[in-house]
């Protein structure tokens, strides 16, 4: 069925799952929903596999659960609340082993910091900075995802990065 140009979908899948559920946590702020949005979003693109014409695969999958994550925030009427202590705790243990106390616990703080001010963006700049900052995708990439023109990508990821400078400033004066 599949031509020797595009993977077949479970590599595919396996491939960029981990972006997808990083993506949703991002998106959706709730764990256990990122999970259901990945699902979900993997469900689809497996109905819609056959209509991929060995494009961009990551993007391809990213849009998919980029879509999924605003149609449950848009159902749900609001944002949910950040619900990760489990997988902070497990993270921060991993870490105090690793690195020792003090270097874990500043590298707790920072990511904690950096966590709430992302929190605090609109959606649509918080994607494009995930999309990439973390995920490092290019500006194409990104504006195929979010379904905007370049443009409007380099300006959300300026407004964003301008509003977490100043965020952070405004912290510091505390």
């Amino acid at each position: 069925m599949s031509s020797p140009l595009v993977p077949d979908f479970q590599e595919l899948a396996a491939t960029h799952l981990e972006s997808a559920y990083n993506l949703a946590r991002w998106l959706v702020r709730d764990p256990a929903l990122a999970d259901d949005v990945v699902q979900d979003a993997m469900l689809r693109a497996l109905r819609y596999y056959h209509g991929f014409r060995g494009e961009n695969a990551r993007a391809w999958l990213l849009q998919i659960v980029r879509n999924v994550a605003i149609t449950r925030l848009t159902r749900a009427g609001a944002e949910s609340p950040a619900s990760e202590a489990d997988a902070e705790s497990a993270s921060q243990a991993a870490e105090v082993a690793h690195d020792g106390p003090e270097t874990a616990l500043m590298r707790q703080d920072d990511q904690r910091l950096l966590h709430e001010l992302l929190a605090g963006l609109p959606v649509e700049l918080r994607e494009c900075l995930i999309l990439r900052e973390i995920e490092e995708l290019s500006y194409k990439e990104i504006a195929r995802i979010v379904d905007a023109p370049i443009g409007t990508v380099m300006s959300r990821l300026w407004r964003g990065r301008k509003l977490l400078v100043q965020a952070a400033r405004a912290l510091e004066a505390v």
